[in-house]
């Protein structure tokens, strides 16, 4: 029975995306790719024909998840700030395992520095819209950016959300 194409494209951005975390761009080799992946080199290169392609396509999947990621903000209404907050303190979920893999691009790579820019001025725009204002909207994506810092460092404080809910709360968010 033959593979998915589709299942395969993933679980390579899946191995690359997990080999930047772990190693960095000078480890996620295409050997280091394919091997994790469970799949030949010529495999790995039918998908994705160099280590720029891998790249693209790394970068792609963070746009599409941050859209995603944008509509389910649009689909919180009213909660969307807390939506926003709440969220930028998960770890392990595929837009995180995107944003550290871009995160780790980016280091040398300015197209991945552009998506992060991008990701960034899209949450920016919603909360902004949400909220018209961008002084609040900034600083509420200030206070995610640090909540996820925080987590993806092992520093997070369990009630770190619940205290800046109600310094929100105090605003008449």
């Amino acid at each position: 029975m033959a593979r998915n194409s589709s299942d395969t494209k993933e679980r390579l951005l899946d191995s690359f995306e997990t080999l930047l975390d772990e190693h960095g761009a000078a480890g996620a080799t295409l050997d280091a790719v394919a091997a994790k992946a469970g799949v030949s080199k010529g495999g790995l290169l039918y998908h994705f024909g160099s280590k720029a392609e891998l790249v693209k396509g790394s970068l792609e999947r963070l746009g599409r998840l941050v859209v995603e990621d944008v509509e389910e903000m649009k689909a919180a209404g009213d909660r969307l700030h807390s939506y926003y907050l709440e969220t930028s303190a998960e770890v392990g979920t595929p837009l995180d395992r995107s944003l550290i893999a871009a995160g780790r691009l980016a280091q040398e790579n300015e197209e991945a520095k552009t998506a992060l820019r991008k990701t960034r001025e899209a949450w920016f725009d919603v909360l902004n819209e949400h909220l018209g204002d961008p002084h609040l909207a900034m600083t509420v994506q200030l206070i995610g950016d640090g909540m996820y810092f925080n987590q993806n460092f092992g520093l997070s404080q369990d009630d770190a959300l619940a205290h800046v809910k109600n310094v929100l709360a105090r605003l008449g968010l």
